[in-house]
């Protein structure tokens, strides 16, 4: 029979601290009774003879002398199998649709397992999310990890559901999806549920929900819950998921106010010093192994505080994800959807997906020569705030005419709008006919005659 602790040291928020225990193990799971209830908790710290639990709950009403505390042999696991798909879970993986509990004999670690770096398979399979400013200049490959960057008030929940709703691989295999949201408000929440039914893939989904208003400890376990849960499937089942996270920010903000109670050493803005660590101990899972069928995709979404890319929370995401995709409240307030800024995004391992036998031979091209073009059209539209457009020169005003068109045809698409790859590279051409032949510098010889034809200067 296990041991019971009564002696409580100190109860603070949702940490619990008692001391003279014996055989103790870090991250183990701890059984806390409480107000006729039992809650779950963790061992986060231990030191000497004091043990510091950290409870998925609030302890507001909790007393020093009412608390009954057992440790487990094990750390936090949760049960799985393909019966998930279509299930609705919180934080902590306990369901919250009335579908019953998931039995299951298979009990996986929470934490996951460590991957061989040297098993990892490189990323090259082209994702077709549909999205032209993605597909074709900040393309997602299967088994990578590529965050959205957004600010309050934007859509980034709209482009991740679309994503959802339209991604496809080149073989056509299908995705199953894993959402784990930490610190939304209902409405999005229930925003989620709604476009995955209506997408026809609610059965396809699992999804762990930590609202705004519940506990913020649940908050820290809900992304390794969910991450479980897709290298479940992906390397136990064998198929393809695409994992959405948000918000981001939200889980930092826990990491934070959970470091304070602990009373650590604040770093940058009051982040704990191991958040870099803690976030990349997230978003590393995703990937593939070498000679294992299965995927893990990821796209985490943050909102940057201010929307400032320099803020601690997408500074360090962006060392050590494959990239960003960027949402520009400027595009979205000219009434452009999706508003994706495409010079700050970028795709490390899109170069490696791209081109023959992955999307198109032209692909690269086009990619180069958008991305120069565009990068002009900023400058252009710098200087004529300055002089004037009637002072521009005929190739600058073919410049601010381009920008306009690259803006409003290519990248603007309605939510439900699923270009595909072809369209999109072909449009992407038809655009970029609007400038002089002569400024076509990133594109060979072959591609312009292929595609730009004879264009007078």
């Amino acid at each position: 029979m296990r041991k019971e602790y009564t002696k409580i040291k100190k109860i603070e928020s949702s940490i619990i601290e008692l001391e003279r225990t014996e055989d103790v193990s870090y991250n183990a799971v701890v059984s806390v009774k409480a107000l006729g209830m039992n809650f779950i908790g963790q061992v986060v710290k231990i030191d000497e003879d004091i043990v510091t639990i950290e409870v998925f709950g609030s302890t507001q009403d909790f007393s020093l002398n009412d608390v009954v505390i057992q440790f487990e042999d094990n750390s936090f696991e949760i049960p799985l199998s393909e019966k998930i798909l279509g299930r609705t879970f919180n934080g902590i993986a306990n369901p919250i649709d009335n579908g019953g509990e998931i039995y299951s004999e298979e009990f996986f670690p929470i934490e996951g397992q460590p991957l061989n770096p040297v098993s990892r398979q490189y990323p090259r399979d082209f994702i077709q999310t549909g999205i032209s400013a993605i597909d074709s200049l900040t393309t997602l490959i299967r088994g990578q990890k590529l965050p959205i960057f957004s600010g309050s008030g934007l859509p980034h929940n709209e482009i991740a559901a679309q994503i959802v709703r339209q991604a496809k691989l080149k073989t056509n295999e299908d995705f199953c999806f894993v959402f784990a949201a930490m610190g939304i408000k209902k409405d999005e929440a229930m925003f989620f549920e709604d476009t995955f039914k209506k997408a026809g893939v609610k059965d396809k989904v699992v999804m762990y929900v930590n609202l705004a208003d519940d506990p913020i400890m649940e908050r820290i376990i809900t992304p390794k819950c969910a991450l479980t849960a897709a290298e479940y499937l992906a390397f136990e089942k064998h198929k393809h998921v695409l994992v959405i996270m948000t918000d981001i920010t939200s889980y930092a903000e826990a990491l934070r106010e959970v470091s304070s109670i602990r009373q650590e050493v604040p770093s940058r803005k009051g982040y704990p010093g191991y958040l870099y660590s803690n976030l990349a101990s997230l978003y590393e899972r995703a990937g593939m192994i070498d000679g294992v069928d299965g995927s893990v995709t990821l796209i985490p979404i943050l909102t940057m505080p201010n929307d400032d890319i320099t803020h601690p929370i997408p500074d360090l995401t962006g060392y050590i994800t494959e990239g960003q995709i960027v949402i520009d409240r400027n595009l979205y307030q000219k009434g452009i959807y999706p508003p994706i800024d495409v010079l700050p995004s970028l795709s490390r391992l899109m170069k490696d997906g791209i081109g023959e036998g992955y999307t198109r031979k032209d692909h690269e091209d086009l990619m180069n020569q958008l991305y120069e073009s565009y990068s002009k059209v900023k400058d252009v539209r710098a200087l004529s705030e300055i002089v004037g457009e009637d002072d521009l020169s005929d190739v600058d005003k073919k410049y601010l005419e381009f920008g306009e068109e690259f803006e409003n045809k290519f990248l603007s698409q309605n939510e439900y709008n699923n270009r595909e790859l072809e369209e999109t590279l072909d449009l992407g051409w038809e655009i970029l006919k609007t400038l002089p032949i002569t400024e076509m510098h990133r594109v060979s010889k072959e591609n312009k005659v292929k595609y730009l034809g004879d264009i007078d200067d």
